[in-house]
């Protein structure tokens, strides 16, 4: 099973990605973090002279589809996510489950400004992440994506009960 996140940055993906893998016991789960395929900093294009993360360009997509291909139908559940998870017309096709976390803006911005694991970002640029969020994430064909609002946090294992089993069972017949 392919399973995508994608959703604005600081809406809980890599935490529901790594919290779905404790669900399914890490039964041979492959998940793939977008960030892990990002191009070098070197060579980002820019913006006012500040790397720009938040859009697709950012994103070394050959790479990330290789290793995903790479383990998709080797092992039982391979989750594939990032900001820009449903962009590429391939992998977005071999997803069974999409699911496309939300926040409302208020929500982001007390993150991102909480989030300092690339250091402080300037108020300017963190309006840019969310305005780049508008422009980019909602492009990607999210046909039978399943929204699922992130302010509060998302339970995994009721997720995985009744989203993912489902689909399992469904896939298995």
């Amino acid at each position: 099973m392919v399973i995508g996140i994608g959703g604005v940055s600081n809406a809980g993906k890599s935490t529901l990605a790594r919290n779905l893998k404790s669900a399914f016991n890490h039964a041979r789960v492959v998940s793939l973090c977008q960030d892990d395929y990002a191009f070098p900093t070197s060579i980002l294009p820019k913006i006012h002279g500040h790397a720009d993360w938040e859009v697709p360009q950012s994103i070394d997509f050959t790479r990330y589809r290789e290793e995903a291909l790479r383990h998709i139908g080797t092992v039982p559940f391979v989750i594939l996510e990032g900001i820009f998870a449903f962009h590429d017309p391939e992998l977005n096709a071999l997803m069974d489950l999409k699911l496309f976390l939300t926040l409302k803006k208020e929500t982001f911005l007390e993150r991102k400004n909480k989030d300092i694991r690339w250091g402080k970002e300037p108020a300017w640029y963190v309006e840019h992440i969310w305005n780049s969020h508008l422009e980019y994430c909602h492009k990607h064909p999210m046909e039978q994506a399943i929204i699922l609002p992130a302010d509060h946090g998302i339970d995994a294992m009721a997720l995985a009960q009744k989203h993912i089993c489902p689909k399992l069972v469904l896939k298995n017949t």
